[in-house]
């Protein structure tokens, strides 16, 4: 009876392992897992994912970082401005692994919260005196650093969609 028991218990866990293997490797070879990335939002660190984008280079930088394939729609740069929220890239700085392998980039709003959307206008943030430049986790300090004149924020008219998966008291 003991060895009974414990053959079942032997022969569950290696259909646990095989279908958990089935269900990794179907995932990878499918392209299904779009890879997440670490951002900030209200000071505290974030996983999102970036989809889509308005610009063909800019897709590009985002397939590179992460090696899953951003798509390139158009459209997206046409998207009405209220339906739009900033994320703050930054281009110098602090070492990171952004996609200029700067800091992380900093969100603005958070799922339930008002306004919130997915589409991001790409704000490109470049600090005036690199030797001053700290890591910003939080889009007031963007804000903030950008109207005493430390940094410049380039808005090139990109779209980007960028669904988060994790925030400050939430998740998917």
């Amino acid at each position: 009876m003991a060895s009974n028991l414990i053959r079942n218990i032997v022969i569950t866990a290696l259909v646990a392992v095989l279908i958990g293997g089935f269900v990794i490797a179907a995932r990878f070879y499918t392209g299904t897992v779009v890879p997440p990335v670490d951002a900030y939002l209200d000071g505290e660190r974030i996983l999102f994912i970036h989809t889509e984008a308005s610009d063909p280079g800019v897709a590009a930088l985002l397939t590179k970082m992460k090696g899953s394939p951003v798509v390139v729609v158009p459209s997206l740069a046409k998207a009405p401005r209220e339906m739009l929220t900033p994320v703050y890239v930054f281009k110098n700085g602090v070492a990171g692994e952004g996609p200029f392998k700067f800091q992380p980039d900093v969100f603005d709003g958070a799922p339930g919260a008002k306004g919130y959307s997915p589409l991001r206008e790409l704000n490109l943030v470049i600090w005036k005196d690199e030797r001053k430049a700290r890591e910003l986790k939080h889009a007031d300090e963007v804000r903030k650093a950008a109207e005493s004149g430390e940094i410049t924020i380039d808005k090139p008219g990109v779209v980007i969609n960028m669904p988060l998966l994790t925030w400050p008291g939430g998740r998917r």
